[in-house]
């Protein structure tokens, strides 16, 4: 099982959606990862909200988790913004890309929570981070000289699912002049969210950052596909890939009813010691599961457990209050 999950996060480290399915049989656990053209009979079964497949056949379950890479904050250019920007986005689970021509700007230590820097001319950028369609692109250059030259070398390239260029409206009236009378179609022009951000009366750099990614987080939403795959239990991926040997129960939720803390998809693991990596949703949704997780993680095995939290939400006065149909197995 290592090289299994090894294996799922090499992909996603390497950009490529990858699907993981487990078959959990009376005779035992077996885990395959898929990727690349191999993917599609799976992504095709998974549904679409809950970047799940689920299928249950003669006391067996087949679970599929289609896993997508997480989405790409590339910063053109390395300002007073691009500094809480870049922060923030790493905060909500970015993989945060910085790229500016000034090494004085561009460079680690104004910005240790990325994952790459980079500086080199601006019109070089899409060959240096290779653009994909599932990027998000801000474009905060020192000037619409820089402006104009990110886009005109994003358009020549793939279009990220989204991109956002700063300034007033006179300033982004100028370099969308200019790209027009260049030949690019105003149709493509118009995916650019220029002034960039929610209208939020945004003043500081800090304020602006989090209008940036409030818009970026709201355009993701808005897309089936951008929800697929999920990006928040990467900590539990990584440990379940770079940890072989320790003893672990992962418990998977499989659906949802009502109000709950945690959607389909969520995982955790319950490790040997009592320690809980990863989270399904904390409080009564986790304690449900911990003397079961401890039972699969003695005797092998898995199980499914439905958990219901409408009791416990209305002693306590909890706004979660449905219930979570979770799988535990044992993983070792």
């Amino acid at each position: 099982m290592e090289t299994v999950y090894g294996s799922l996060l090499q992909n996603l480290e390497n950009g490529r959606d990858a699907v993981l399915v487990t078959h959990c049989r009376p005779d035992g656990i077996s885990k395959n990862v898929y990727a690349g053209e191999d993917i599609g009979e799976w992504a095709d079964k998974t549904d679409k909200d809950t970047a799940l497949y689920i299928e249950r056949q003669d006391g067996a379950l087949t679970l599929g988790e289609y896993f997508s890479p997480k989405p790409r904050l590339i910063i053109l250019g390395a300002g007073h913004i691009a500094m809480p920007l870049a922060e923030i986005g790493a905060m909500l689970d970015f993989e945060v890309v910085v790229f500016d021509d000034r090494a004085s700007f561009a460079n680690t230590a104004r910005f240790p929570k990325t994952s790459r820097v980079v500086c080199d001319y601006f019109d070089l950028m899409p060959q240096r981070l290779a653009i994909r369609h599932s990027d998000y692109v801000a474009v905060v250059t020192r000037g619409h000289k820089y402006d104009q030259d990110c886009l005109r070398a994003i358009l020549q390239e793939k279009i990220p699912y989204y991109i956002g260029m700063i300034g007033s409206k006179r300033r982004v009236a100028i370099v969308r002049r200019q790209l027009l009378k260049e030949g690019h179609a105003p149709e493509v022009l118009e995916r650019v969210h220029s002034p960039i951000g929610l209208a939020i009366g945004a003043v500081t750099p800090e304020e602006i950052a989090v209008s940036i990614l409030a818009e970026m987080i709201q355009e993701r939403r808005k897309n089936s596909q951008q929800r697929q795959g999920r990006f928040t239990d990467m900590v539990l991926l990584e440990w379940l890939a770079r940890n072989a040997g320790d003893r672990a129960a992962i418990v998977t939720v499989l659906s949802t009813k009502g109000s709950t803390p945690r959607e389909a998809g969520a995982k955790m693991a319950v490790l040997d010691d009592g320690r809980i990596v990863g989270s399904i949703g904390g409080g009564c949704a986790e304690a449900g599961v911990l003397r079961d997780a401890r039972r699969v993680l003695n005797n092998g095995g898995y199980c499914c457990k439905t958990i219901d939290m409408t009791d416990s939400a209305e002693e306590d006065g909890m706004v979660c209050g449905g219930m979570m149909e979770v799988l535990i197995e044992a993983y070792a």
